[in-house]
């Protein structure tokens, strides 16, 4: 039996953390509205209909839309149907299909710089849902905002972000979901599934490749067909067949020599032929170069206002009145548009700004996915969770007094009334808004109180080291918040905390050998401090009640459950690219320009290849600070029993502790026909009582096992070799399993 690193506690683990014993194959979801390929399928033989029965001028209406906002006062005004977002695409009222109302909404329905004067609920940044390993979590927080985005006057959300994590100092990181195709298409499949229950169409983004914002609109990745099939296409690819999300939105990078809004490979070849991807292609804003995209693939211009001209109105309709080959694409345009109409049924369930929002249900979705999201990294002696008898608490840093810090961009969202605080990062154009440091939800200050009525709870902004060092020395334990903000369009210089943290966490250690440090991050971070704090937790970007389910998991009514979807590095020497592309030469203008028209960037992913995250460090041997899967608990778990035959594992999970928890069961590929190869297979959340035990089936995909080649998967025959594990480099014992030699198209 082998024991899982875990730390007894007083602490029981909250209710109401879902059991996920099949992860693998997802959770099933007692809902009907749930859209099935079946679903698609009649929709689409209706939009055919639909489409047969368009006038002339109707042709071009519903491919191409713009941003709903004016950009300017020069600018002209958008519609006033249209409800103030990220985008308007007119409706044909004549045959019934109605205007397409898009938001940003990775993380909640945007806050567009307060545009509409109304709020949202924030959840947790993409890595800390991921964290949970939990489908359930990303599905109910993908349902939470399809019923507000419903209730705002919404029916497309801008969501399901996928990405892979290449580099962790990618300034879009905090929004996507994780290093590894498994568990980022597994997860992203469930939240799509979440925002598309609400008759709202879902889309999954960004395809493909796009790994930093560093010159993201010029920036060339270059990577191998197998190398990308098996890797960030294969998250889309799970995610897709999981979620069925009835639009993907294009990347704004280049991928191997063509912008990926103009990749003929990624989108007609790989998205719609091989996978038999029936929705629609929209653009990301900004990103359509010439009108000879949707030849190659595209089907919707979106934000028409940021690209050269209006390629999909006018210029469009005469190519299709010449050309019978145009005419035939903008047939299958329109088709792929009302497909997804149709499928999601917004022609049946429309939806009108004006709709009651239950606030306080959501913002205990978003409290639920920050507790299972917080990564308790460090724990020694047990000094979590907070013992009761702490008589004096010094809360120092991250302006926990007022709030939690939440990443910039598009997917930024505030509650009633805005953010509580805001920094100003200097941006001089028209969407300063979205770049600035935010505070929002809940102030951790307060909450540490409220659970701790015994204590006096004292609070510095560690501005001033001397006086923090006092008010360190003064407590019995100190509780220091540190912050690194992270946004879209700039990447993370590298891995240090700004604005001397480092040396604050440092003073206040030495100060008081009872130094817990939260950090509230959408990166990494390097941590030099390490060896002289007994206790680290993870709260990442951590939403609307994150200073509540931070202050559970201190006082211990939370067991901290979170395990890392991404690995924390050592140092950036450990990378497969220690200088990140373009960051040292180009001045970020936050929307990815290229400097000079011809200005040229790329970035060689053959580095790596299919071996992102963790498997680069198995590649390489290279020890991180802390590796994928990693993460501490209140209690203590064991695994045994592990059998697997063909594409079946079954073992045994166990709480060999005192107090409930949930553990997460990492199954890994680690070597095939004697060769090491390691890869995750399979994983599940499985809540228990102590001293309970479960068992656990998981199915194995058979494309985590393959090679892709020219003619399509292959699996070789031979003996595969699979272990459990607490996270990537802390493996149990191997068993083996023979398979037989496979080949087969997607």
């Amino acid at each position: 039996m082998r024991k899982n690193r875990g730390v007894k506690s007083k602490a029981a683990m909250s209710a109401g953390i879902a059991m996920l014993a099949l992860a693998t194959s997802g959770t099933a979801q007692a809902q009907d509205t749930t859209i099935t390929p079946s679903d698609i399928a009649a929709a689409h033989a209706r939009a055919v209909a639909s489409v047969r029965s368009m006038q002339p001028a109707e042709r071009t209406v519903m491919t191409h839309g713009i941003m709903a906002m004016q950009l300017s006062p020069d600018s002209p005004p958008p519609p006033p149907e249209a409800v103030p977002g990220a985008g308007y695409v007119a409706g044909l009222p004549r045959l019934g299909l109605p205007a397409l109302t898009e938001s940003d909404a990775s993380l909640g329905v945007a806050w567009i710089g307060g545009l509409r004067h109304d709020g949202a609920t924030a959840l947790p940044s993409g890595l800390a849902q991921a964290a949970s390993w939990n489908p359930d979590v990303l599905y109910a927080g993908g349902r939470m905002i399809g019923g507000e985005a419903r209730a705002k006057g919404f029916n497309v959300l801008l969501s399901g972000g996928v990405n892979l994590t290449r580099d962790p100092r990618n300034g879009r990181t905090f929004e996507y979901l994780a290093e590894d195709p498994l568990l980022a298409g597994t997860l992203v499949g469930a939240a799509i599934r979440g925002v598309q229950s609400n008759h709202i169409i879902s889309t999954i983004k960004h395809f493909a490749l796009n790994g930093q914002e560093t010159g993201r609109k010029f920036v060339d990745i270059r990577i191998g067909e197998a190398a990308a099939r098996e890797s960030d296409l294969l998250a889309f690819q799970i995610g897709i067949e999981k979620g069925q999300p009835l639009s993907v939105m294009c990347a704004y990078n280049i991928v191997n020599g063509a912008h990926a809004c103009d990749n003929d490979w990624l989108l007609n070849t790989v998205l719609k032929k091989d996978w038999g991807w029936k929705g629609f292609v929209m653009s990301d804003w900004g990103a359509v170069p010439s009108l000879d995209t949707a030849i190659h693939g595209l089907d919707q211009q979106s934000g028409v206002q940021l690209d050269p001209k209006v390629f999909f109105g006018a210029e469009l309709a005469e190519k299709a009145k010449a050309d019978k080959v145009w005419s035939a694409r903008l047939d299958d345009m329109n088709t792929r548009v009302i497909t997804a109409i149709y499928a999601a049924g917004l022609d049946k369930h429309p939806v009108s700004p004006g709709g009651k929002i239950d606030m306080a249900a959501d913002a205990a979705v978003a409290e639920d996915a920050a507790k299972q999201g917080i990564v308790l990294l460090k724990n020694e002696g047990a000094i979590l969770p907070l013992a009761a008898h702490a008589q004096r608490i010094a809360v120092i840093g991250g302006l926990a007094n007022l709030g939690m810090l939440s990443g910039g961009g598009s997917s930024q969202v505030a509650g009633e009334g805005g953010p509580l605080a805001k920094v100003s990062v200097g941006v001089d154009s028209p969407f300063a808004a979205f770049f600035s440091q935010a505070y929002n939800g809940s102030a951790p200050l307060a909450a540490i109180r409220k659970l701790a009525p015994q204590a006096t709870v004292t609070f510095r902004g560690g501005d001033n080291l001397a006086d923090a060092v006092n008010q360190a020395k003064k407590a019995d334990v100190a509780i220091v918040f540190a912050t690194k903000w992270a946004s879209e369009g700039l990447d993370q210089a590298d891995l240090t905390l700004p604005d001397g943290q480092d040396a604050l966490i440092a003073a206040v250690a030495a100060a008081n050998p009872h130094t817990i440090v939260v950090l509230e991050t959408g990166n990494p971070v390097a941590m030099p401090w390490l060896g002289n704090v007994p206790a680290v937790l993870e709260a990442w970007y951590p939403g609307a009640r994150g200073g509540e389910a931070i202050a559970s998991v201190l006082m211990g009514q939370t067991n901290p459950s979170g395990r890392l979807p991404i690995t924390f590095p050592a140092s950036v020497s450990q990378l497969p690219r220690p200088v990140l592309d373009g960051y040292a030469d180009l001045e970020p203008d936050f929307m990815g320009n290229p400097p000079t028209p011809n200005a040229k960037l790329s970035a060689n992913y053959d580095v790596e290849g299919s071996d992102v995250g963790y498997r680069w460090y198995a590649r390489t041997g290279a020890k991180p600070l802390f590796p994928f899967g990693y993460g501490l608990s209140y209690t203590s778990f064991a695994e045994d029993g592990l059998k697997v035959d063909g594409l079946k594992a079954s073992f045994t999970l166990h709480n060999t502790g005192t107090r409930e928890g949930a553990d997460v069961a990492q199954l890994y590929l680690v070597s095939r026909n004697g060769a090491a190869k390691q890869r995750l297979v399979g994983f599940a959340r499985v809540n228990l009582a102590p001293g309970a035990s479960q068992s656990v089936d998981l199915s194995i995909d058979p494309r985590l096992l393959a090679d892709w080649t020219p003619s399509g998967w292959r699996i070789a025959g031979g003996d595969y070799s699979f272990a459990l594990g607490t996270d990537a480099q802390h493996l149990g014992p191997a068993v083996s399993t023979r398979l037989t030699g496979k080949s087969w198209k997607d």
